[in-house]
């Protein structure tokens, strides 16, 4: 869910989904999928992320926007499924399935199916920010839930709505590309074994300052071993005072 021009994502609406995006500025399949996150990014109903990654860095353009972690995480989705399937564009929807990110009706499909599983969106998030203050309050787990024997993680994102990017070498040289809701930095706030819980951390110690969004995805597992997303947040930032 998305709460424009507020600093509270409440648990009133729960996302449809949570799409993932692995892209790269050096592959010349992904800006049709980086246009499809474009107009998936402002829908109250999706959480749509982009998460640049390194690997295609080496055929002539360094992905400006890429971090490390973005292709550990993609690995560890791999590993999980026992595909080994990786590649961009990638999406990955709800955590648990995948498919072409420029395939939009593939993508929608996944949507469809992922939701049926259990424990799939399931938790509702409450996100709060209030200055340098973050909030992030979990309900208890529904029975099958997490728990003590089924952790999940959650995760903080700092996230760009919008970064331009000309691209001067590579596969797509010429190209000027537009990200949305690009992940710019990554925190992990601990686990959650399924009781009432509140994580009240700093923004100006774990969000990058040139995000203007933040997100948190509750995930089963661990970031070696994600699984299923049970509930997630989006919501803008308001502009944090300069001290």
């Amino acid at each position: 869910m998305i709460a424009l021009g507020g600093a509270e994502a409440t648990p009133l609406q729960r996302p449809r989904a949570v799409i993932e995006l692995f892209t790269s500025q050096g592959c010349s399949s992904c800006p049709p999928a980086d246009r499809f996150v474009s107009d998936m990014a402002d829908r109250p109903d999706i959480i749509a992320l982009t998460l640049a990654v390194d690997y295609w860095d080496y055929l002539g353009w360094r992905d400006t926007l890429a971090h490390p972690i973005h292709g550990k995480r993609q690995k560890a989705y791999a590993y999980m499924r026992g595909d080994r399937q990786i590649y961009t564009p990638q999406m990955i929807v709800n955590g648990v399935g995948h498919a072409i990110g420029s395939d939009r009706p593939a993508v929608e499909r996944v949507m469809e199916q992922t939701r049926l599983q259990a424990g799939v969106l399931s938790v509702p998030v409450t996100l709060r920010i209030s200055g340098d203050t973050i909030t992030v309050t979990l309900p208890r787990a529904a029975p099958g839930g997490p728990g003590a024997d089924s952790p999940a993680t959650v995760f903080l994102f700092g996230v760009a709505s919008r970064q331009p990017v000309d691209i001067t070498r590579g596969e797509n040289r010429g190209q000027t590309v537009t990200y949305r809701n690009v992940v710019r930095s990554h925190a992990v706030l601990g686990e959650w074994t399924g009781a009432e819980r509140t994580f009240t951390v700093s923004r100006r110690e774990l969000v990058s300052p040139e995000c203007e969004r933040l997100a948190v995805v509750v995930q089963a597992g661990s970031p070696r071993r994600p699984g299923v997303i049970h509930g997630a947040a989006l919501i803008e930032m308001p502009a944090l005072a300069i001290h």
